[in-house]
């Protein structure tokens, strides 16, 4: 099992968490929510459990908890700019399908 990120979100990252001035690395996992059934959720980790199972790349610790790692087997966790538009993507293999707004995915 495996988590990856790209250089730009591993920047990104790096430049959030030195302006926040603490944290270990982002926690990535998914919540049930919307109209396809699961939702991505990104945020900054100020402690590491025993839950979880940590990844690293591009000198950045990814972690993820044991639950959503089965979901996000294989993710990789992207930064992207179109236009006005930016933020981090999850380009992940196992999302079946996307509900029309984005907003959550199935598997």
């Amino acid at each position: 099992m495996a988590i990856s990120i790209t250089a730009p979100a591993a920047e990104r990252v790096l430049n959030f968490l030195a302006n926040r001035g603490t944290g270990v690395g982002v926690r990535l996992g998914v919540k049930t929510t919307g109209c396809s059934g699961m939702a991505y959720v990104i945020e900054f980790v100020d402690e590491i459990s025993d839950n979880d199972e940590v990844f690293e790349d591009n000198g950045v610790k990814v972690i993820v908890d044991k639950k959503s790692l089965v979901y996000l087997d294989g993710t990789q966790l992207d930064y992207t700019k179109e236009g006005l538009n930016e933020g981090f993507a999850f380009n992940n293999p196992n999302e079946g399908d996307r509900c029309g707004c984005g907003e959550s995915f199935t598997v």
